[in-house]
């Protein structure tokens, strides 16, 4: 069984061996009571999260004041909408685990009867894990592409790439997540428990309809087509900036000083590029086998041959996916300019730098306040 998961996920996922993970496909009525899990590692991680992303989305609003009206402020819009999506996932769909959870450790405590929760509640479960799980990896590739444009054709990127652009581009991408979470809300697919009985969303497995299959496939393919769009267009970015570090290699240091701003530009570019494709990294190396399950999974039903043994591993990569939400706010956090030239600094201190004002040696790099 499938789902998509956020950040919050590890309330969902993280005391699954605690619980009675056969109670859901059990024909008995009752489960045997078991001591309580600890939610203290869970209730870490909630926090932990959410104070991530608060303070990464402060040091982009502190950087959307110094950067306003200036090449970055596309990218810097597109990254507080990935994170505020991130950080309300995190809350929402951690809340409704956290509830499944409870409900499932009283039911087990007083050896009750085994009772799903009412299927509006698994609806709107199901609904947030998609819409949530879905958008950021469609702002992801929309922070490549618009990447992309900034360095392949920067000419048409100022003309072309607006705030209200970007605002309006947010909003569609947000329409299509929410759609596609909304259409079994509407009677096409529908939503299910899920293994182990503590989350909701899109099945995968066991009897499934040609609106079942046709949702989760358009969720996997929708998500793996915007991983690898994130791909192709961060190569294709870091090629032309190599390309360009290359080629003004030969300019005198009287040249160099005489195209400060456009140095200044290319290290923004630089910036973002690698901020971008730590989030591509860990979108991959996360979201990627979940994906990929998905497809996998329903092969295996047209062909006859599914396998609730398998339902482990899915909720493995269900883990891994969980924390994607939680580790992209730190790239915001540890991969700024500030953070980079003291690492280039480290790594080669004769080297020049990029400051907040100008290229330094470092003999000089005392006289200089970085960002």
């Amino acid at each position: 069984m499938d789902t998509v998961v956020t950040s919050a996920g590890p309330f969902i996922w993280q005391h699954s061996a605690d619980l009675n993970i056969s109670a859901l496909y059990s024909n008995s009525s009752a489960s045997s009571p078991q001591s309580p899990p600890n939610y203290g590692l869970s209730y870490f991680t909630m926090t932990f999260g959410a104070l991530s992303n608060l303070t990464a989305l402060a040091i982009l609003a502190k950087s959307y004041t110094r950067f306003h009206r200036r090449a970055k402020t596309p990218f810097l819009l597109l990254a507080a909408a990935l994170l505020l999506t991130d950080l309300t996932g995190h809350l929402v769909t951690g809340g409704f685990g956290l509830y499944l959870h409870l409900q499932k450790v009283q039911r087990q405590r007083t050896a009750s009867r085994v009772i799903e929760p009412t299927q509006a509640f698994c609806k709107l479960f199901g609904a947030c894990m998609v819409f949530f799980g879905l958008s950021p990896l469609l702002l992801g590739c929309a922070m490549a592409v618009e990447r992309c444009l900034g360095i392949t054709q920067s000419l048409q990127h100022s003309a072309v790439v607006t705030t209200a652009h970007i605002r309006l581009s947010v909003l569609l991408l947000f329409a299509v997540a929410l759609t596609l979470a909304a259409l079994p809300l509407l009677g096409v697919g529908s939503y299910k428990l899920q293994f182990p009985g503590t989350w909701c969303f899109l099945p995968v497995q066991g009897s499934l309809s040609t609106a079942d299959v046709s949702l989760v496939l358009i969720f996997s393919s929708l998500g793996l087509v915007a991983l690898t769009v994130s791909v192709f267009c961060n190569t294709t970015s870091g090629l032309t900036l190599l390309q360009a570090r290359f080629s003004n290699q030969g300019l005198q240091p009287t040249t160099s000083r005489r195209h400060g701003q456009s140095s200044s530009l290319q290290s923004l570019d630089v910036e973002m590029m690698v901020q971008l494709a730590v989030v591509n990294v860990v979108s991959w190396v996360c979201w990627s086998p979940f994906l990929i399950y998905i497809i996998i999974s329903v092969r295996h039903f047209y062909r006859g041959t599914t396998r609730q043994y398998e339902q482990p591993m899915f909720l493995l990569t269900l883990r891994m996916a969980s924390w994607n939400q939680i580790l992209d706010p730190w790239v915001y956090i540890l991969l700024r300019r500030a953070v980079l030239c003291r690492l280039c600094g480290l790594v080669r201190p004769n080297r020049p730098i990029l400051t907040q004002t100008s290229y330094c040696t470092g003999s000089e790099r005392q006289n200089i306040h970085l960002r």
